[in-house]
């Protein structure tokens, strides 16, 4: 399926629209392209002006809601991308994602939340999807999120 269509694929099983404005949190700029390169500004799982997913992971939030979590922050990512870009098709590879997760006190399933996003990433950028990453547990995160995301990508 090509990206546009998987990428529209997903908001609908997500029960999101990502084709509007993606609105940021503060005074700073959501992408800055150098060269081949695209940086993507942490993403929270906002939809509109809500944060949908708040809490901690393992605590307050069970794993596949945290999960769920990180697929809206990495679909928020790819509408960055495609509106810098103008097109998913630009990408021709994920370099890194970093994932950052709001635990509760002994929740030790970063990975299992980060999965979600990776998952979701090379779904839609297929082979170009595929990317380094770290995932780790903080205290907390803007908004009172659950997740937040960041990325590298490389385009044309």
């Amino acid at each position: 399926m090509p990206r546009e269509a998987e990428f529209q694929a997903i908001a609908r099983e997500l029960g999101y629209d990502f084709n509007g404005e993606i609105k940021i949190g503060g005074n700073y700029t959501p992408t800055v392209r150098h060269g081949s390169d695209v940086y993507v500004s942490g993403q929270i799982p906002r939809v509109g002006n809500e944060v949908v997913v708040t809490g901690r992971a393992g605590g307050d939030v069970p794993l596949a809601e945290a999960q769920r979590a990180a697929r809206i922050c990495a679909m928020r990512a790819l509408a960055l991308l495609r509106q810098t870009l103008g097109s998913l098709d630009h990408v021709t590879r994920l370099l890194r994602i970093t994932v950052y997760v709001r635990s509760a006190e002994g929740f030790t399933q970063q990975s299992e939340v980060a999965d979600a996003a990776s998952d979701l990433l090379v779904r839609v950028l297929q082979e170009a999807g595929g990317h380094t990453r770290t995932s780790v547990g903080v205290l907390e995160l803007p908004k009172g999120a659950t997740v937040e995301i960041d990325l590298i990508a490389s385009a044309l």
